[in-house]
C-alpha cells in the first residue's frame, strides 16, 4: 500500500509560530513538541523542511531579524513629508508598546543574547551580524537627520545608534519581567528627551 499524501503546509506560516515559540522559551526552553504543536506540522515535515532544532532557531532569527531591520528602516523613513526625529519619536512609542504588553515575549535578539555566548562562535556571529545591520540603519537615519539639520548630536551617530541599540534590547528583556510600564517608557524616553534634542 502506498503512502498517504504528506499534510500541506506553509512554511512560512509555520515559521513564524515557530519564532512566537523561541520567543516565549528561548532556544533551550523551546520543546520540539512546542514548536511541532505551534506548527502545525509533525517530526518528519519539520525535518524535511528545517532541519533539526538549530537549524529551525537559525531560520527563525534570520527571519525576525530581516523583519526587524525593514521595520525600523520603514519607521525612521516616513517620506519626506514627516521629520527623521518624528520616525524615531513614533519607533520608540512602539518598543514601548510593544514591550509594556502584559506578558510580552521581547525580543528574539536579545533573548538570543541571553541564552548564548561567545564560545557559541556560530551563533555569536550571526547574532553580530543582526545587530550590525540594525546599528547601520540607526546610525545612517542619524547622520541623516544631522546632515538636515533637525538634530544636533552630541555624541557620534554611531555612538548614539549602539546606546539606543542597547537600551532597546534591555527594554526587551526587562519587560519579560516587570508589570511597570512607567520603567520601559521612562527607560526609552531617554533617547528622545537627551540623544536626540532639536537643532537650535
Amino acid at each position: 500500500m502506498k503512502p498517504g499524501p504528506q499534510k500541506q503546509f506553509d512554511p512560512e506560516v509555520a515559521l513564524e509560530a515557530a519564532i512566537e515559540v523561541f520567543r516565549a522559551h528561548g532556544y533551550e526552553g523551546a520543546s520540539l513538541s512546542e514548536l511541532m504543536s505551534a506548527m502545525g506540522i509533525g517530526k518528519k515535515s519539520l525535518y524535511d523542511t528545517f532541519g533539526n532544532k538549530r537549524s529551525l532557531f537559525i531560520k527563525a532569527l534570520s527571519s525576525y531579524a530581516d523583519r526587524s531591520v525593514n521595520d525600523i528602516r520603514a519607521q525612521l523613513n516616513p517620506g519626506k513629508r514627516e521629520s527623521i526625529i518624528s520616525g524615531f519619536r513614533r519607533l520608540i512609542d512602539s518598543w514601548i508598546e510593544i514591550n509594556s504588553m502584559p506578558r510580552s515575549h521581547g525580543c528574539l535578539i536579545g533573548t538570543c543574547i541571553a541564552d548564548f555566548d561567545s564560545s557559541d562562535v556560530e551563533m555569536a556571529q550571526l547574532l553580530r551580524q543582526h545587530l550590525n545591520r540594525i546599528e547601520d540603519v540607526i546610525t545612517t537615519c542619524l547622520e541623516q537627520a544631522e546632515a538636515a539639520g533637525e538634530v544636533h548630536l552630541q555624541s557620534p551617530p554611531r555612538d548614539i545608534a549602539r546606546a539606543i541599540l542597547c537600551l532597546s534590547q534591555g527594554a526587551a528583556l526587562v519587560g519579560r519581567v516587570t508589570d511597570s510600564r512607567e520603567v520601559i517608557e521612562s527607560a526609552l524616553k531617554v533617547v528622545t528627551k537627551d540623544f536626540l534634542k532639536p537643532a537650535s
